[in-house]
């Protein structure tokens, strides 16, 4: 894909001369920690869907209601034909962020609809309610929940989780989850939510990225009774084959239209706070979470133009010439080796950002994806990325004493 296709070109000489200091920054990125053994890329992984031998006699004669969308692969073949080719009573597909094809924008409202495929009935669960209602679940035994994770607090689709979760224990109807690995599942890292910062871009006290795969994410929310009648609650995870939290995992189908690959879903735990601010992160393009620019500055390697594209039709500085950075260049070893959330991306773009404009968003997007306003209020003040981690290293401690509480496969 050349650099013209994307809408991408080199900056002037003098421009990249101006980046060198933002780049000693991001040098950092390829600096391992010392004694951190290498993360290794999964293989063979043996997701919870395909292990039919397993799934099969838990659904039974079931009427089943299915969570999926475009990663809900077994195989070659989708889950929906994988189950109603083995004679499962699926009734209806429940359809989250990005709608059951995965090509819908962020945030698009999903409206109710029915499978061309199939004839079965969509509903959906990002519009109009985000928790299935007593009506939607009349003729459904089994809720079956296989949707692909990223690992990162602000990604909605545990979310989602959380209520399928709630309104299943409520309406006595059973769920099971069929485990996918995380492929930011290999750290623990960043600010912990704090009450009053609820959203649906962070609902529990987790910090932003949790390594834990979205299976044992379901045993957490149920153990903490972060759901209400919880202890009413049927729930069953059906785990992946060959995967640990030593590894980070290439997604065999894009999770969500503006994370088209590997590199892109390693620094979207990063990179994803300057949705809360006046920088693009690539959306509109198709380097999406491989780019950070704005129009308002004027140094950089890189410089990009926002499009209206399908999955980002209304993306932020539409057909605005944007400056700054790209980290295309990085490969999976260089994006691991690390293991924590990159700060120097933050606060170097807040040092140099024009005095005359507003950094941040006045609507404090920034704080519902930080789950705080103290990172915020530490970038404004100043604070280097040591003390900032300093704010949050008991809490991030405390959570990882309830996080191994609820691990299905070994920890790094």
């Amino acid at each position: 894909m050349t650099n013209k296709s994307i809408g991408v070109k080199p900056r002037s000489v003098y421009a990249i001369v101006c980046a060198l200091a933002f780049l000693f920054f991001l040098s950092a990125l390829t600096e391992s920690s010392a004694g951190k053994p290498d993360v290794k890329l999964a293989e063979d992984v043996i997701v919870g869907a395909e292990r039919m031998e397993q799934l099969l006699p838990v659904i039974g004669d079931k009427r089943v209601g299915l969570v999926v969308n475009q990663t809900s692969m077994v195989g070659e073949s989708h889950l929906v034909d994988t189950l109603l080719s083995e004679g499962v009573k699926v009734k209806k597909i429940f359809a989250l962020e990005h709608g059951f094809r995965g090509d819908a924008d962020a945030g698009a409202h999903i409206e109710d609809s029915r499978d061309p495929a199939t004839g079965l009935e969509v509903i959906s669960l990002y519009g109009q309610n985000k928790k299935p209602l007593e009506k939607d679940l009349e003729n459904i035994d089994l809720i079956l929940f296989d949707i692909q994770d990223v690992g990162a607090r602000f990604y909605t689709y545990i979310s989602s989780l959380h209520y399928i979760m709630e309104a299943s224990a409520e309406n006595g109807v059973e769920l099971v989850v069929t485990d996918r690995p995380n492929p930011n599942g290999y750290f623990v890292d960043g600010p912990v939510l704090k009450s009053g910062f609820e959203s649906f871009v962070g609902m529990h006290p987790v910090p932003v990225v949790h390594g834990m795969t979205i299976g044992e994410y379901a045993l957490m929310i149920q153990g903490e009774s972060w759901i209400s009648s919880a202890e009413n609650l049927r729930l069953r995870v059906i785990p992946c084959l060959n995967y640990d939290h030593s590894m980070t995992y290439d997604l065999p189908v894009p999770p969500s239209p503006n994370l088209p690959n590997l590199r892109s879903i390693l620094l979207y735990p990063s990179l994803c706070f300057f949705e809360g601010t006046q920088v693009s992160v690539g959306r509109g393009t198709h380097l999406q979470f491989q780019l950070i620019g704005s129009p308002y500055v004027n140094e950089g390697d890189t410089s990009f133009t926002p499009r209206s594209l399908p999955g980002a039709t209304h993306p932020p500085f539409l057909d605005e010439l944007c400056n700054g950075y790209s980290f295309s260049q990085y490969t999976h070893k260089d994006l691991t080796k690390k293991g924590k959330i990159d700060l120097n991306y933050l606060l170097t773009f807040y040092r140099n950002f024009p005095e005359d404009k507003d950094f941040f968003l006045r609507n404090n997007f920034f704080d519902r994806l930080a789950g705080t306003d103290e990172l915020r209020n530490a970038i404004v003040q100043g604070l280097s990325e040591s003390e900032i981690r300093a704010q949050w290293k008991k809490d991030l401690d405390d959570f990882q004493k309830v996080r191994k509480r609820y691990l299905l496969y070994p920890d790094f």
